[in-house]
């Protein structure tokens, strides 16, 4: 058979990029053709792993820089509301963000009608918490499949029974649930009204409060691992909802550096993402703390490495880290609960200290914890004991340790990357 075309449209976010680059490595493997579309601040990481990628304009048209900066400050902007509860998100920093969501919907049908034609790619994967109606026109009208890619929590795909997606939840705690679901809906009410709006401009059906995005109806992958999911009233079809267990890309070979000190100790990995080292203060308070315990630790600080002086002998800082090659070297990993993160430390089995700010990391916070994968940490409120005493346990505890390994050859038997590419190779025919 001859190769196809299979276009990844992933959210302008490292996580959902880097999930589509492992699932488009697998694809090329397949001897199929995998291009990007791509906000134009990230062509260049696409095209640095080897893809075509063509930009589609998400908002006003910026310089690279100008729009990495853009969002730099956005989130930095919003520390203050990293301290609040996800409930007490919504009005802040959620509200801000479906705002910019929609309006990336909008600026993005200008593009993509010309970019399809122009490819006209046999299957289209989308990883984006929003509808672009271009992409279910451009399949419907040319008998083309397409793909939803669920690169967040596993409860972005709505059930009555388990947590609304990025409220923290506990999976049994329905009072929660439905006071986030009532409050969400009162303050996005406006913002899906506008959005409802566009998409009967588009020739789309409305969508009820609160959901912003369709299941396909060809297949839809979420990247969440079965051993951590969600008992739902309603299980997902099978036929038309797939597991990935995470989908860990291939990246540059990593060498753990010599320390200073302490180089025969248990070795830790902290980061909160390209975004959130802007938090540079709690950064520096975890190096404090971590320099005085008997550990090593690998410290992402982003695009601020000039803030910090004067660092303990057991810590190394750097501006970026190939995280899957770094990951299966440590014994246990500090992080905000991205996607990638949280799958990348259960794929590898490592136990996580989870300190959520925002977005779905809330959600993976508590399900580390209540799943007994690692702990959940209030980001601000803790001391050094605290800290100090949940990694001796993550290093030691040796139920959880076993849950991990399980979890982790689990995951590793059935290889995301690979089962996602076999999907697509029969939805491309």
């Amino acid at each position: 058979m001859a190769g196809k075309t299979i276009a990844f449209f992933p959210e302008a976010a490292f996580g959902p990029a880097l999930n589509s680059v492992g699932i488009a490595q697998a694809v090329e493997k397949l001897g199929h053709k995998a291009v990007f579309l791509s906000d134009p601040g990230f062509v260049g990481i696409y095209e640095g792993y080897g893809f075509e990628a063509h930009p589609v304009a998400l908002s006003e048209p910026m310089e690279p820089e100008a729009m990495a900066k853009f969002w730099q400050d956005f989130i930095n902007g919003h520390i203050p509301n990293f301290r609040k509860a996800p409930i007490d998100q919504i009005d802040n920093y959620v509200k801000d963000c479906w705002e910019a969501i929609v309006d990336s919907a909008k600026w993005a049908e200008k593009d993509l009608p010309g970019i399809l034609a122009k490819l006209k790619p046999d299957v289209v994967c989308v990883d984006n918490v929003v509808l672009f109606p271009a992409i279910k026109r451009y399949a419907k009208e040319n008998g083309k499949a397409w793909v939803r890619i669920i690169s967040c929590s596993e409860n972005e795909i709505e059930d009555e029974a388990i947590p609304p997606h990025l409220s923290g939840c506990g999976e049994k705690d329905t009072a929660c649930h439905e006071a986030f679901r009532n409050r969400f809906n009162e303050v996005i009410k406006p913002i899906h009204d506008d959005f409802n709006a566009f998409l009967k401009e588009c020739g789309e059906p409305e969508y009820p409060l609160g959901t912003f995005c369709e299941a396909s109806p060809h297949m839809n992958l979420l990247l969440y691992p079965e051993p951590v999911k969600f008992d739902r009233a309603i299980p997902l079809n099978p036929v038309q909802f797939q597991y990935l267990e995470g989908c860990v890309r291939q990246d540059e070979p990593y060498e753990v550096p010599n320390f200073e000190t302490n180089n025969d100790r248990p070795l830790l990995y902290v980061s909160f993402g390209s975004l959130g080292a802007g938090d540079s203060d709690l950064l520096k308070r975890i190096i404090d703390a971590v320099g005085k315990m008997p550990v090593r630790a690998l410290v992402n600080v982003g695009d601020y490495a000039d803030r910090y002086s004067d660092l303990p002998g057991n810590v190394i800082i750097g501006g970026w880290f190939p995280q899957p090659s770094v990951i299966p070297q440590v014994d246990a990993v500090i992080h905000h609960g991205g996607n990638n993160s949280f799958t990348e430390c259960l794929y590898f089995g490592k136990p996580a200290i989870i300190m959520p700010y925002v977005w779905d990391g809330h959600d993976n916070a508590t399900r580390v914890q209540e799943t007994g994968h690692g702990y959940k940490l209030d980001r601000y409120e803790w001391t050094e004991q605290d800290l100090a005493a949940k990694i001796v346990s993550m290093l030691s505890d040796a139920k959880m340790q076993a849950r991990l390994k399980a979890t982790s050859e689990h995951m590793q038997s059935r290889h995301g990357p690979t089962k996602a590419a076999g999907i697509l190779d029969k939805l491309a025919g």
